[in-house]
């Protein structure tokens, strides 16, 4: 019974943001004009580690994506990329040098420097 509830608890893991990313996320989203838009993460191949991170913005979720919502946001996930994203926390730094978006993904067996690249 233990491993089903820990299976099923790795299955349900969201994708969530911290409150800096989601500030930044919407001053981005109402720059742009898509004030009320969802954010959309991905995985696509490439980068120096095999996978990127892509974040975009969609008014609508398509018809088989997870959906969560963290910091008042909506977060879209199509399936594929959800298995290498869920657990994800999404973070934001203003910092000079090494300022962005930042993504702590327990899934990753290795990140590259600029942090936008992973392997599993």
């Amino acid at each position: 019974m233990e491993n089903q509830t820990k299976m099923q608890e790795a299955f349900d893991a969201g994708i969530s943001l911290t409150k800096k990313a989601a500030e930044r996320l919407s001053a981005v989203m109402e720059a742009e004009g898509k004030k009320g838009f969802g954010l959309r993460m991905k995985v696509t191949t490439g980068g120096c580690s095999g996978m990127n991170y892509d974040m975009s913005f969609e008014e609508n979720k398509n018809e088989f994506d997870k959906v969560f919502s963290s910091q008042n946001m909506q977060i879209y996930c199509d399936l594929k990329s959800y298995l290498y994203l869920k657990g994800i926390k999404v973070d934001f730094s203003s910092d000079i040098l090494n300022g962005g978006f930042k993504i702590v993904n327990p899934n990753a067996e290795r990140t590259c420097g600029c942090g936008t690249s992973f392997s599993v």
